[in-house]
């Protein structure tokens, strides 16, 4: 299906409940399964966070997690360690796709039963649960940080704990440092040091935990565009964030002071205001520690009519889509110049857009999101706009609040 989105405009000062974020839910929901003392509040209603939750109340058999990268990581970890569990983790086409060999390869090294259903390196995998009594394990750090945030995550359970060593440059160091914290703040003892990694064992939690999931800075990123696309004087408030957030896309409140849009923050809402338009801004990224923003970004800069460059990006060719190539794509089909690298992006400077363009979303809820505040400009549509549940189901409802006027 398609949504078509008119020219619109923005209604100053509107307030916005954001869902909790979708990381820090799918790590505390592993914990939780583990350590059933620990209540959620502010859980993600994403798509991936319902298809997790599904996934651990399930028996035996086959689990469909459907797009849900996250929960395959994690849970390919989770039932690696269950005594007695026999479980096959599958998923839509685009999953068995996405490669999984890393994570089984180190899962295997500390003794786990996992095969390969279908294609060597991807998913479906069928998973015998069993004790994993081994305690070292080292894999290259310039990979999925979901990876390593997996191990990390089922560590406690571990007779010995864990000790992961990282070979490399590490990437999307953020994320690590959030599984650590959320670790730490249930009594887990831990420590990331250089490329080392230690996880202590616990075998359960003597108190019960009530965790507050903080809201999603990723889905804030596409308010920070529109913003950052209107006019001067535009405010729009976001609800509930922290000044201290584990998320490394909370970087966003820095980036955008590039586009004149300053973050302020009063209690636990945040509040996005466009100061005085700049024609000198420059936009030259290293996203390596908070990749899912570029695409946002790079869509902020068209919308602008100013150049980018970004780097840092190799792990967005494995997402739900190669989301370099995709961007490219529609990049293009609006008048813009793009080029890409396996790592990186660059987006020259452009003085109009094409209008009423369709844009195609790859299945990726990320593509629908980041380039809708292009409506501020041009009529635009989004191809099976729908896709935005993976991550932030009330997308579209709060468009509407802030001003944005769309058709189906």
């Amino acid at each position: 299906m398609v949504l078509t989105l008119t020219k619109s405009e923005i209604i100053s000062g509107m307030v916005i409940d954001i869902t909790g974020s979708k990381s820090e839910s799918n790590r505390l929901l592993i914990l939780q399964a583990l350590f059933p003392a620990i209540s959620i509040n502010n859980l993600s209603n994403s798509d991936d966070s319902e298809a997790m939750q599904k996934a651990l109340s399930a028996g035996d058999g086959i689990i469909d997690i459907h797009h849900a990268g996250t929960a395959m990581r994690f849970l390919t970890a989770y039932f690696s360690t269950l005594e007695g569990r026999n479980v096959t983790l599958t998923g839509s086409p685009r999953m068995k796709e996405r490669p999984i060999e890393i994570l089984v390869s180190a899962l295997k090294d500390l003794g786990a039963d996992i095969e390969y259903v279908e294609n060597q390196g991807c998913p479906p995998l069928r998973i015998q649960g069993k004790k994993l009594s081994k305690c070292t394990v080292a894999l290259d750090a310039n990979v999925s940080s979901q990876y390593i945030s997996a191990l990390m995550l089922v560590a406690p359970s571990l007779p010995k704990g864990l000790e992961i060593n990282l070979k490399g440059k590490v990437t999307s160091v953020p994320y690590i440092n959030m599984t650590l914290k959320l670790l730490q703040s249930i009594g887990v003892e831990g420590s990331f040091v250089d490329n080392q990694i230690s996880i202590a064992p616990k075998d359960s939690l003597k108190e019960e935990y009530h965790l507050t999931v903080e809201s999603d800075w990723s889905s804030a990123s596409y308010f920070y565009s529109i913003v950052a696309l209107s006019e001067p004087g535009t405010t729009i408030s976001l609800n509930s964030y922290k000044v201290d957030s584990l998320q490394g896309d909370s970087i966003l409140a820095e980036i955008y002071q590039k586009f004149q849009v300053e973050t302020s923050f009063m209690g636990n809402t945040i509040t996005l205001k466009k100061l005085l338009s700049d024609d000198n801004i420059n936009i030259d990224l290293d996203l390596s520690n908070s990749p899912d923003i570029a695409q946002t970004i790079a869509v902020t800069c068209l919308g602008l009519g100013i150049a980018c460059k970004i780097g840092g990006l190799h792990t967005l060719k494995i997402k739900e889509t190669d989301r370099l190539q995709a961007l490219k794509n529609e990049i293009e089909k609006l008048g813009g110049t793009f080029n890409i690298t396996k790592d990186s992006l660059e987006l020259m400077p452009i003085a109009s857009l094409n209008e009423s363009v369709e844009i195609e979303t790859y299945n990726d809820h990320r593509m629908a999101m980041a380039f809708a505040p292009l409506a501020l400009n041009i009529p635009i549509a989004i191809k099976d706009y729908e896709v935005v549940s993976k991550s932030y189901p009330t997308f579209w409802d709060d468009l509407k609040t802030v001003g944005f006027r769309f058709s189906k």
